[in-house]
Formats: C-alpha cells, sequence, structure tokens
C-alpha cells in the first residue's frame, strides 16, 4: 500500500478512484488505507507547492544552521519542538555532520529573517550559534522544477 502514498506525494490532487486505476486497487481499499495512514499520522498534511516568483507576494526563504546543547534525557527533540513552534519556522530537521538542526522560516525581508535569529532563535539557551543562508532562486523543489519550459518558437512549414 506504500505504492498509494508515493502517489499522492507526487500530485495529492488524484482521487482515489485514479489511484484504484494506477494501483489495481479498488476504491474502499483506497479510502481505507487513505484513513489509515491520516488516523497514524503517515499522511500529515496536503500541500500545493507553489511558485510565489510569479506573483506579487514578496518573501524571503533562509535556511539556518543550528548548533544546539541537546537537553539531559530529551537530546535534541526538547529543543527542536521549541524552535519549530515559532510560526515563521517552515521546517525544522535534526542533521548530521557540523551542526546538529537545520531551520527554514519564512519571512517579508532578508531583515525579518535576520531579526528572527538574533531576538528569537540565537538567544534561545540551547542555541551555540547559527549560520544563516538566503535562497536567492528556486530551480526545483520536492521533484517539481521552477524554471519556465522553453518555447518552441518554431513555424511550421505546409508543402
Amino acid at each position: 500500500m506504500e505504492e498509494i502514498l508515493g502517489i499522492l506525494e507526487k500530485n495529492c490532487r488524484y482521487t482515489a478512484e485514479q489511484i484504484a486505476v494506477m494501483t489495481g486497487k479498488n476504491v474502499e481499499e483506497v479510502h481505507e488505507a487513505i484513513r489509515k495512514y491520516e488516523e497514524k499520522n503517515i499522511i500529515v498534511g496536503y500541500t500545493a507547492l507553489v511558485n510565489w516568483e510569479k506573483t506579487c507576494k514578496e518573501s524571503v526563504l533562509a535556511l539556518i544552521e543550528v548548533k544546539v546543547t541537546p537537553q539531559r534525557g530529551e537530546g535534541f527533540d526538547k529543543v527542536a519542538e521549541r524552535i519549530y513552534k515559532f510560526p515563521e519556522v517552515k521546517a525544522c530537521y535534526l542533521m548530521s555532520g557540523s551542526f546538529d538542526l537545520t531551520v527554514i522560516i519564512e519571512g517579508k525581508t532578508m531583515k525579518e529573517a535576520a531579526l528572527f535569529v538574533a531576538e528569537k532563535l540565537a538567544p534561545l539557551e540551547s542555541v551555540l550559534s547559527t549560520s544563516t543562508h538566503f535562497v536567492l532562486k528556486k530551480y526545483k523543489d520536492k521533484g517539481a522544477v521552477f524554471a519556465d519550459k522553453p518555447r518552441d518558437d518554431r513555424e511550421a512549414i505546409f508543402i
């Protein structure tokens, strides 16, 4: 049934009927599988992937590398929970390597993002250091390419 998850992850607008045809299952099986996935929090939400650069909305996306001190008995989970509860935080990941958490935030301006780091994130007692990187342009996100499709300027020739 993980096939259903793969289909929904690529395009959550498929109907149960369409998924049933793709997987060879009946519609009731698909509905039941999706219900169970939602109930078990395997499917945690449905979103649209929007290319905001083609709209009037002004925003900035920042990726912040965060080094933290894990809390006794709680590890990184308690620190991460405190950070991901901020409304500016769009994603938070525990990482391997030279830093502990990746925090992705969205703000209206670079200054707003920088103030989030300076006033909310860096002062947390578990945070040792941060390094902020701003997204300048998205080329691909969640498997979707953001570049415009090339136009075919060739003209038809009739003989």
